[in-house]
């Protein structure tokens, strides 16, 4: 059985690449856009469709969780928190936030390296 090594710029998840992505994808689907109760599912399955497609493009080798929450913007806040147990040297988590006048977005996205 052969081993699967990483070339050495693939060493490690790269945090600003995901970020940029899921950036896009959120821009795309929610700018311009104010809060509409009927569109959440809408919109949230197609950011976190359109993160996972874009970030299995990269072609590297990760295994990807991307959650993606939208609320209506209040004065309340928005909170949330994650923990993972996993190799820090290879897996990697990203947090996009993202807001405007009518609405706050949370993106994370998990990456857990595949080794062969």
């Amino acid at each position: 059985m052969e081993e699967y090594h990483r070339h050495c710029d693939e060493v490690g998840f790269n945090v600003d690449e995901a970020h940029n992505i899921v950036k896009e994808c959120i821009d795309g689907v929610l700018g311009g856009e104010d809060y509409n109760q009927n569109n959440i599912n809408q919109w949230t399955a197609s950011i976190v469709e359109q993160s996972l497609t874009h970030l299995v493009k990269l072609g590297k080798a990760y295994k990807y969780i991307v959650t993606c929450a939208v609320v209506q913007r209040s004065a309340y806040g928005f909170h949330t928190a994650s923990s993972c147990f996993w190799d820090t040297t290879s897996d990697g988590t990203c947090t996009v936030r993202w807001e405007n006048r009518t609405m706050n977005c949370i993106v994370n996205v998990f990456a857990i390296a595949i080794v062969l």
